[in-house]
């Protein structure tokens, strides 16, 4: 006797009959897949970077280029990667209803250590971010191309940590381990997404210190408000790529090494351990390519900030080369310690992962970030001080 619950995965069944036809199928996929991403990634483009363009009309042609990538990249990246890996199987929602985030779950009193520590740090986030949005959005003297990005920064901090910290926390303090499998795909997805964004925006704010520094007569053209609005619009609209790409390829490979996630939060490594096949090796080369393309950009900021260094040497104050050189590194810092861990949590071997390293690594690339950013990039500002002095006076003499 058969119930709903014994079905544990479909079976696509097209292309299968033929080795011959299954690579025919994928390259023939591979092309149009690679044709849709291209053609609608340069409507997306141009779209949002020629203000000529913003008119009703390319609206929706926007519109419906990012509703077509998301719409290919849900169906077409698990057929090829079914014909690549000679496989047929997709996975049924119903036998992964939910995950089981596993991190923290020995005793009840680290459970609790857990939830008191990372209830600070996201204390510290929203406050720290909040001051800054609160800063730039109040004074007018603040509305220029440096604190435009920051405030950008800001907004993509506080929506990163509180995409993964929060049911942490939550799980930590009712001694619950569930997250469901919606839950969890939505939590990839929003988490790839502003993630990816932020280091796009790094990069961006990198370029943006070498023009001023470097380059201050031709700063004010070409860092003007409307760069600024098209580089930001940039950033959030590649780390939205990102993860419709990682969100489809990581939830499209059958998963039955059951559900548990040795993970605080949805992590792609994480899930690809509970793949069954070798259809997970589809994902591992996206990851490959994206964390290459990061590395890129961390070059380019290094880049950036050596010929900021140059500059700065050439200072004749030392107060002011003290000043330059107390922003700048922490900055490099800060992006190093990124880059590093990311690269860490997503491309070391199996033979040195275990769970200890991995929640380090994850703690250091996915939570620290959001909270020690205001402290480095505007809290040592005196303009940034100044504005939240005096909007705390303002706000407490009218209260008296």
């Amino acid at each position: 006797m058969s119930s709903a619950s014994s079905i544990t995965e479909f079976l696509l069944l097209a292309f299968t009959d033929k080795r011959e036809l299954q690579l025919l199928h994928f390259w023939l996929f591979l092309g149009i897949y690679v044709a849709a991403l291209l053609g609608n990634g340069l409507i997306i483009t141009a779209v949002v970077c020629n203000h000529h363009f913003h008119s009703p009309m390319y609206f929706f042609l926007l519109t419906l280029s990012l509703l077509d990538l998301a719409s290919i990249s849900t169906t077409v990246p698990k057929a090829m990667a079914n014909s690549l890996w000679d496989t047929r199987a997709i996975s049924y929602s119903a036998c992964a209803a939910q995950f089981l985030l596993l991190a923290f779950m020995d005793t009840r009193e680290l459970q609790l250590l857990h939830f008191w520590l990372f209830l600070g740090i996201y204390l510290a986030a929203l406050l720290g971010n909040g001051l800054i949005i609160t800063a730039v959005v109040c004074n007018h003297h603040l509305h220029s191309p440096m604190y435009f990005f920051l405030l950008n920064l800001s907004l993509l901090d506080l929506a990163s940590i509180s995409t993964t910290v929060p049911k942490a926390m939550a799980n930590s303090l009712w001694d619950s381990k569930a997250i469901s499998y919606l839950g969890c795909t939505a939590q990839v997805f929003l988490f790839v997404f502003f993630i990816s964004a932020e280091f796009s925006l790094l990069t961006i704010m990198s370029y943006d210190r070498y023009m001023a520094i470097c380059k201050p007569l031709h700063y004010g053209t070409l860092v003007g408000s409307r760069a600024c609005v098209h580089m930001a619009t940039a950033a959030w609209g590649s780390g939205f790529l990102y993860a419709v790409l990682h969100t489809a390829n990581t939830f499209s490979i059958p998963l039955c090494q059951g559900n548990a996630l040795d993970q605080f939060f949805c992590e792609i490594p994480q899930i690809l351990k509970l793949s069954c096949s070798d259809a997970y090796l589809w994902e591992v080369w996206v990851i490959v390519v994206s964390i290459f393309v990061d590395f890129v950009c961390f070059f380019f900021i290094v880049l950036s900030y050596v010929q900021i260094f140059r500059a700065v040497l050439k200072i004749p104050s030392e107060q002011g080369r003290h000043k330059a050189f107390s922003m700048c590194l922490p900055h490099l810092a800060v992006v190093s310690l990124f880059i590093s861990t990311v690269m860490v949590a997503y491309l070391k071997p199996p033979s040195i992962s275990s769970p200890l390293l991995d929640m380090v690594v994850a703690v250091l690339y996915s939570v620290v970030p959001p909270a020690v950013n205001p402290l480095i990039y505007s809290m040592r500002n005196q303009e940034v001080k100044d504005t939240l002095k005096k909007l705390i006076q303002s706000a407490l003499s009218q209260q008296q």
